[in-house]
């Protein structure tokens, strides 16, 4: 069950972090500027749709932290660097090992016959 007054709390935090108002955060999540208010006032809980508005327009915002104060606020992006097995302009030793060993016999493959399919069910046959 959601704590209004925390909620509230959470909801003024959100607003401080990123210096608006509650009439423009009603607007910026496409609700009644009422709605901000009694939820402010404790007057209303918090509806999931007004959650869903609100995490969909302030992407730093988790879920568990805005419903029930769990986690961080704003969510750290925590980027970690891709490993990588080699270089774009150098092949992996691995890959240098395998070019080393395999051999690539080329042969003359040749067309033998092109075959068209209509949708009414004939077809043609070309033979180069």
């Amino acid at each position: 069950m959601v704590n209004t007054e925390d909620f509230a709390k959470r909801l003024i935090l959100i607003i401080d972090y990123y210096e608006t108002s509650a009439a423009a955060l009603a607007e910026k999540i496409e609700v009644q500027r009422s709605s901000i208010s009694h939820i402010l006032s404790g007057r209303n809980k918090p509806s999931l749709d007004f959650v869903l508005k609100v995490l969909k327009a302030f992407p730093e915002v988790e879920l568990y932290w805005l419903i029930n104060g769990v986690g961080e606020f704003p969510k750290l992006v925590k980027k970690e660097p891709v490993p990588t097995l080699f270089s774009l302009n150098e092949p992996a030793p691995l890959v240098k090992e395998v070019l080393k060993t395999v051999t690539v016999e080329k042969t003359e493959i040749a067309i033998e016959r092109i075959v068209i399919f209509y949708s009414d069910g004939t077809f043609k046959n070309y033979n180069p």
